[in-house]
């Protein structure tokens, strides 16, 4: 494990757990990557409200962040007509938790993307006077219009562009499907749009698309969830601003340096969420490959990396991977490196120790099937195959169970009558809320750490 810090810059760190010893003939080196990140200017984690407003950053240091607030302002917003409220109430709330001297826009989205707060094009800076034009600003907001959310995105964008900061944040909340572009068009905007920014993304009630939510979040490197009751909304708008508040570096990238000769199969970020990364890689030199994770506070995460090895005799070893943390420089110059660390294979004869599975791989392997067996289970659900959701979704109760994965299995038990956790024999439920399934689909790559 090693440490590098700059000023104002998070400390990292990066630690392997893996067992790198591989039977005669064993090619397979699986690997988990604990990334944490601490100290430099960030928060602690102090929640950015009242008071800490100006105080929560280093003195002297002004705030390197820009935040890009979408609405969904559709005509469904009006059904029920308290929807459109809480939506406005919960942007009033994510203003309020804006970080003095932070840059921030409010767009209004329908069929077509519109500017409500400060508009021409620009962003504002917060403080008093500001977060009480925006708000004032936020009253005029009314629902009518289709729903189009590349035209949000990719107007975002160019307000965020504008913006000379590290920290570019959206956070969307639609509560419809993605009628009036075609699924082309949304995908273009979020190919464009990634890398530029990061995005949360909320769907609201229970009209909207899971997967559409989850592809922006996604993408976009950010988080997907579900509100189903909107008088939800100000809380969870609250908490995301705060999280994004606590951000201080961004575009770290986690490079993968491998020998001639070993093949990468994949790499996942594997806490707090399951996110595949294995095709976003970009080249960076002879070998080496990186991978975006996106912008960092005070937190922890987990990445699980497999590669194949060349075939080698009992005895020899060699170095399968060299993962690094990279900050690339704005100006162009050397990217810095923040943290770097090994990972190994060694062949032996000793069948104990080439035959057990390190315990954290074993828990994120079991975790990422987690994810993977509700999504097939809830497809197979929808599609009439109920033998096969039986299947999927007693398997996921199993894995949950085993795991200590308590949230994921409460969710499950809202869709299935569970007969025994530990075997995985479940019924389906006759009736399920339409809420209880979205609220499991969306949450469902969410994980647990692996108990140290």
């Amino acid at each position: 494990m090693a440490n590098f810090s700059k000023s104002n810059v998070p400390q990292f760190s990066v630690e392997v757990y893996q067992n790198e010893y591989l039977p005669e003939g064993g090619r397979e080196v699986n690997a988990i990557i604990t990334v944490t990140s601490t100290g430099g200017g960030t928060t602690g984690g102090v929640p950015l409200t009242g008071a800490a407003h100006s105080s929560s950053h280093l003195p002297g240091q002004a705030p390197n962040a820009a935040v890009v607030i979408m609405v969904d302002c559709s005509g469904s917003m009006d059904y029920p007509p308290t929807k459109m409220r809480n939506a406005r109430d919960a942007t009033a709330a994510a203003i309020d938790t804006l970080r003095d001297g932070t840059s921030f826009a409010v767009i209004g989205g329908t069929h077509v993307a519109r500017e409500v707060y400060p508009g021409n094009g620009r962003l504002a800076t917060a403080g008093p006077q500001t977060r009480a034009q925006a708000k004032e600003a936020l009253r005029r907001l009314s629902a009518g219009g289709g729903t189009a959310i590349g035209t949000w995105l990719r107007l975002a964008d160019r307000l965020l562009g504008a913006a000379e900061v590290s920290i570019r944040h959206g956070i969307l909340l639609t509560d419809g499907r993605n009628e009036h572009e075609a699924p082309e068009d949304l995908r273009a905007a979020l190919d464009a749009c990634a890398g530029r920014f990061t995005c949360d993304a909320r769907g609201v009630g229970t009209d909207w698309e899971v997967k559409e939510v989850t592809a922006i979040a996604s993408a976009l490197l950010g988080t997907a969830d579900i509100v189903a009751d909107p008088t939800g909304l100000a809380a969870d708008f609250t908490q995301m601003m705060e999280n994004a508040m606590g951000k201080e570096v961004a575009d770290v990238a986690l490079r993968l340096w491998t020998p001639v000769g070993v093949e990468i199969k994949f790499v996942k970020q594997v806490a707090p969420a399951v996110a595949d990364l294995t095709g976003r890689r970009t080249e960076a030199g002879p070998r080496a490959g990186d991978y975006p994770t996106g912008s960092w506070g005070d937190e922890s995460r987990d990445y699980h990396v497999c590669v194949q090895v060349p075939q080698a005799g009992i005895g020899q070893e060699m170095l399968a991977a060299r993962v690094s943390l990279i900050l690339p420089d704005p100006s162009g110059g050397a990217p810095q490196t923040l943290s770097q660390g090994l990972v190994r294979a060694v062949w032996t004869d000793d069948m104990v120790a080439s035959t057990s599975i390190n315990p954290q791989v074993a828990h994120y392997t079991g975790q990422a099937e987690l994810a993977q067996v509700i999504q097939q289970g809830l497809d197979a659900r929808k599609s009439g195959d109920f033998d096969g959701a039986t299947a999927k979704l007693g398997r996921a109760v199993q894995l949950a169970s085993a795991s200590g994965n308590a949230d994921t299995a409460k969710l499950l038990s809202k869709v299935v009558d569970v007969v025994d956790a530990a075997t995985g024999t479940v019924r389906l439920k006759a009736k399920v809320a339409e809420a209880d399934e979205m609220t499991l689909e969306t949450r469902s790559t969410k994980t647990v750490r692996v108990k140290k």
